[in-house]
């Protein structure tokens, strides 16, 4: 091979200009098919309307007739371009614009960097005296919002403290092994009924499945240690841990009530309720067979907060568990003969 002959092109294949542009064309056709599921489905429906015809293919795939011919009609006067099968893009081509003055802007803009990561709220009355000297219309609260978030007027982190407790958390990983009563675990139910937020507080013994659930007004420890003295003097068993998630409500007054009483508290993780996997099906359990089966909980919760008691009693005397060999959880624990509290 001469020395003034480039290797590359001496090896590279001949190919007329034509032949060339049609097996570029080709390759980029296929490549462009191949990256889009619905160009594919088109392509194939095509395939077996040319080989099956007409009313099988609209028999076969459930394609409108005038859907099935407007493919047709772009894969053909394409020259039978699949790539032209790929849907085209369906935003609009003229969308909405936010036109604010620019003075207003940089006014948002200084007031951010000169004052550190100021709201909406707080520029408004600064913005208004200052559109009202420029003799220019002010903007809306909304409008505020958008320009420091479109133009990314944050220049300062936001300072995130993290809460300190007055006691170091005992956490737990994995779920304990329970083999004796008095092993607790307790959550909170949140639940919405026609459009109505319901708050409860649920307990239940591991080892023995004995529950107790409360309706509450509210989420809070003192809630949490009224509920939780309630089970303690229904409970046929003693108690001696009880483990919960990271809520507001199962610190504070609640966990100093714990120490008290001599109960160990123990927390899980965040983001593992797997951990807590006892109550929390026990929460479906009682929102599937009681809270959401009673109509009473629309118009008069006196009486729903009866059926939820009754519910309860027949839960813990005469509903069979699996886990406990089918027996209910008062018949498990006479059986177990425990120490009573």
């Amino acid at each position: 091979m001469p020395a003034d002959v480039h290797r590359a092109r001496y090896a590279r294949l001949k190919f007329s200009p034509g032949a060339y542009y049609a097996i570029m064309k080709t390759l980029q056709t296929t490549l462009t098919c191949e990256t889009s599921d619905i160009a594919q489905y088109r392509y194939h429906v095509l395939q077996h309307f040319y080989q099956y015809g007409f009313a099988s293919t609209c028999d076969a795939f459930r394609v409108a007739h005038t859907t099935l011919y407007r493919w047709k009609r772009t894969y053909e006067v394409y020259g039978r371009n699949a790539g032209k099968l790929v849907p085209c893009s369906t935003a609009p081509h003229h969308v909405r614009r936010m036109h604010t003055d620019w003075r207003l802007v940089e006014f948002v803009k200084t007031m951010r960097l000169e004052y550190g990561n100021v709201g909406k709220h707080i520029i408004k009355p600064f913005l208004d005296v200052y559109a009202s000297s420029l003799g220019i219309p002010s903007v809306s609260l909304s409008t505020i919002g958008k320009i420091i978030h479109r133009r990314h007027f944050t220049f300062e982190e936001r300072v995130r403290v993290k809460r300190r407790l007055k006691f170091k958390k005992l956490r737990t990983r994995w779920s304990t092994r329970v083999h004796a009563p008095g092993f607790v675990q307790m959550d909170s139910i949140v639940t919405y009924v026609n459009h109505e937020r319901y708050l409860f507080m649920s307990v239940m013994d591991v080892y023995t499945k004995y529950a107790l659930v409360k309706l509450v007004d509210c989420l809070s420890a003192k809630q949490a240690t009224v509920v939780f003295c309630q089970f303690q003097s229904t409970s046929p068993t003693a108690i001696h841990t009880v483990q919960t998630d990271n809520g507001s409500e199962f610190l504070a007054g609640f966990h100093t009530h714990l120490e008290s009483v001599g109960i160990r508290h123990q927390f899980i993780y965040p983001h593992m309720p797997k951990v807590n996997s006892f109550i929390e099906r026990f929460n479906r359990t009682i929102q599937e067979e009681c809270i959401l089966r009673n109509d009473e909980i629309y118009y008069d919760l006196a009486a729903f907060q009866e059926k939820l008691v009754h519910y309860l009693e027949w839960y813990n005397t005469k509903r069979p568990h699996a886990s406990l060999s089918y027996m209910a959880p008062t018949m498990f624990i006479q059986s177990l003969n425990p120490k009573s509290t």
